[in-house]
């Protein structure tokens, strides 16, 4: 699932004030490069979510037998190999 850049910006001010704000936390830089980081962050966590799904849907997709996708068979055989994809990652 991509987000827009604005989304994530917005993600990552509420993520940055909301540590800021906590009683007995620091943080030990800007609050922009925090800010920043956690953008990278998710966008990295969301490249990487879609990478394993085109990994899962080519897998998927060449069996020999064809799964509807959508079935409940497709659904449970997508989320064994998905769970298998991010272990090995």
């Amino acid at each position: 699932m991509g987000l827009s850049r604005e989304k994530l910006n917005h993600l990552s001010q509420i993520l940055t004030q909301g540590c800021a704000d906590l009683p007995g936390t620091t943080l030990h830089a800007a609050e922009n490069t925090v800010r920043l980081e956690i953008v990278r962050a998710m966008q990295d966590a969301l490249k990487l979510e879609e990478e394993i799904e085109a990994v899962v849907r080519r897998t998927l997709h060449s069996y020999s037998r064809r799964i509807m996708e959508g079935s409940r068979e497709w659904d449970i055989m997508y989320q064994k190999l998905y769970d298998e994809e991010l272990d090995k990652r």
